[in-house]
């Protein structure tokens, strides 16, 4: 995905996203570098420009926490950045692995299939969709495949239309997977999806280029349904005990509100037309069925 490390790139991509002005730096003529320079972040940190020098050139890989501070103080990082930082810097034998990522259990398949009026599906991290009841499916039939929600946002046509606001969700679904990314940068999976979406949507490249890193918030969402229209829903985010790599996402609709009415037609839509009930358990495509069991869901942040 990239020529040089990824603590390296993290590094490059967030200095070269300021401005002197913006960490309180003289700016006097003509800058030869977007952002700022390597020497200007050395300062700030309080480093030698040398050692910041091979951190970005990915010949030092292991600073230590309190170097990591304070270049996430220089780069004016927030926590989730911050905490990506640090993941980035730890050395592979640190890393928890996953062999594969292990089917969706069935007791989370029974929950999920018991919520007539809720749209839940499970993902992973690099936004495969693993799983989802019958309503989650109706809501995304507009889409040529209920697969990955990063190429149904940047490739398939009905992302523009669905996702109302779609320039904040596609910023938002870049940065989930540059999240993802930090836990398992040797990631196959999140390689594929990088590698086929950059090729496919010239949009995805640049925004995966900004290295922005966010996790499933838990703003509201905007959608448009092409049979039942506008939807407004909020929804949240939960991470699967013993799975971590999946996340369970649900939908609600305002109690009685228009969002309500319209997830009612869309299951009365689904049952009409014998809808395929969706609940698969579908494996990663980058790993065989038969993964042992995720256990039960537990909120996430």
């Amino acid at each position: 995905m990239s020529n040089g490390t990824p603590l390296g790139d993290f590094l490059r991509a967030r200095r070269e996203a300021l401005k002197p002005h913006d960490v309180g730096l003289p700016e006097h003529g003509r800058r030869r570098v977007p952002g700022l320079r390597r020497e200007e972040v050395a300062l700030l940190a309080g480093v030698s420009s040398d050692y910041y020098i091979r951190l970005e050139q990915g010949r030092e890989n292991s600073p230590s926490p309190q170097v990591v501070d304070a270049a996430a103080h220089a780069l004016k990082l927030d926590a989730e950045s911050t905490d990506h930082l640090n993941r980035l810097c730890l050395a592979t034998s640190q890393r928890l692995h996953h062999r594969g990522e292990a089917d969706v259990s069935a007791q989370l398949l029974q929950l999920m299939d018991g919520w007539d009026h809720t749209p839940a599906f499970v993902v992973g991290p690099a936004l495969d969709i693993m799983a989802g009841n019958s309503l989650a499916t109706a809501l995304h039939s507009g889409f040529e495949k209920f697969d990955n929600l990063a190429r149904m946002m940047f490739v398939d046509p009905a992302g523009r239309s669905f996702y109302q606001e779609w320039e904040r969700a596609a910023h938002s679904c870049v940065a989930e997977i540059r999240a993802a990314y930090g836990h398992d940068p040797e990631s196959a999976r999140i390689a594929e999806v990088v590698a086929e979406l950059s090729a496919r949507s010239e949009e995805f490249a640049a925004l995966w280029q900004l290295h922005d890193v966010k996790g499933k918030s838990q703003e509201g969402k905007h959608l448009k349904h092409p049979q039942v229209g506008d939807l407004r829903i909020r929804f949240a985010a939960f991470t699967v005990n013993g799975a971590p790599h999946q996340q369970l996402v649900v939908y609600q609709a305002e109690l009685a509100g228009p969002t309500a009415t319209a997830f009612e037609t869309l299951r009365a839509m689904a049952a009409r037309q014998g809808t395929e009930r969706s609940l698969w358990p579908r494996s990663s495509p980058s790993c065989p069925r038969g993964g042992p069991d995720c256990g039960d869901a537990s909120e996430g942040t």
